[in-house]
């Protein structure tokens, strides 16, 4: 368990960042303040769930008259993430449906629990847990929205995705088979455009790894091969297409310089002896020629 400033709390055990098993209450006049039946307790977790409320009214008074800082402090305020980590996992059961490691949770969720007992003020008369579960619900959530998304997807589409979720589940089991978008769209009264787009974002969740195999040993192979691509030849059939009324347009010796230029390979000078033209009158043409299909295709 880590503290807001990356630091192990007092009794917190550095192997594993877990509660260790230290005096729940520690010596220096704090017994003093404890009922009778609670002065002899020595685990925070061995706790009644009352009388674990009851010592934690106590101990948050307690801390909030101590100096922050000191040992004392320290030791008194990690006593109270201790016996309140209950909490943090009663938060994490909301979160079931995640595949995040439960102990990752538990890391963050204390996180929001010890800001929840640096923010407490005993003085307003509300209970501990009531003003320290939303805090805690709200960090577990904060993490799941920054950290685990495998792309950027705005926060509107993240909560839309939880609330399409729901839905799903739920009407999956009204229904006995998978809704439609059109009935997601009126049980959530949202457009068919906001169901889809937030069916899209959920995508946006998680990614698999292009060298992820099947689970048939015999199968194509990792995705990364079967992926398809560009293939540069079809750009040379598009222009072939938008050329073909092009050179059909054009006169007939420019269209029989051009294939014997391109189809039987000839060069300028061969070209003019056939046509009894000079090479020079060749390149002009075929210049002008080639000139005018460029920007035929540039008009297309």
């Amino acid at each position: 368990m880590v503290t807001p400033t990356g630091e192990l709390p007092v009794s917190a055990d550095p192997s594993t960042g877990g509660p260790s098993s230290p005096s729940a209450v520690p010596d220096g006049g704090l017994r003093d303040l404890l009922p009778s039946r609670l002065a002899a307790v020595d685990d925070p977790r061995e706790i009644a769930p009352a009388d674990a409320r009851e010592l934690t009214r106590v101990l948050l008074r307690r801390l909030g008259a101590l100096e922050e800082g000191t040992r004392e402090y320290s030791y008194v305020r990690a006593t109270l993430v201790e016996m309140n980590l209950s909490l943090v996992r009663f938060a994490i059961r909301r979160f079931t449906a995640h595949r995040e490691p439960q102990e990752d949770l538990l890391q963050v969720g204390a996180v929001g629990l010890i800001k929840a007992i640096d923010r407490f003020d005993p003085g307003l008369g509300v209970e501990f847990t009531t003003f320290a579960l939303p805090t805690v619900l709200g960090e577990i959530r904060r993490h799941f929205r920054d950290t685990t998304w495998a792309v950027h997807v705005p926060r509107r589409l993240q909560e839309l995705r939880i609330v399409l979720a729901r839905a799903q589940e739920g009407l999956a089991q009204r229904l006995d088979r998978a809704p439609t978008v059109a009935e997601l769209a009126e049980h959530l009264d949202l457009s068919a455009e906001e169901v889809i787009e937030g069916l899209t974002a959920a995508n946006g969740h998680t990614a698999g790894s292009l060298d992820l195999g099947t689970e048939d040993d015999d199968g194509p192979g990792p995705l990364a091969e079967r992926l398809g691509e560009d293939d540069p030849d079809l750009s040379l059939v598009e222009d072939l297409v938008a050329l073909k009324p092009l050179v059909a347009a054009l006169p007939e010796r420019d269209r029989l310089i051009l294939s014997m230029r391109f189809c039987e390979d000839l060069t300028q000078s061969q070209i003019g002896e056939r046509l009894g033209l000079s090479q020079m009158h060749v390149s002009r043409l075929l210049g002008r020629t080639l000139r005018r299909l460029r920007e035929g295709l540039e008009d297309a």
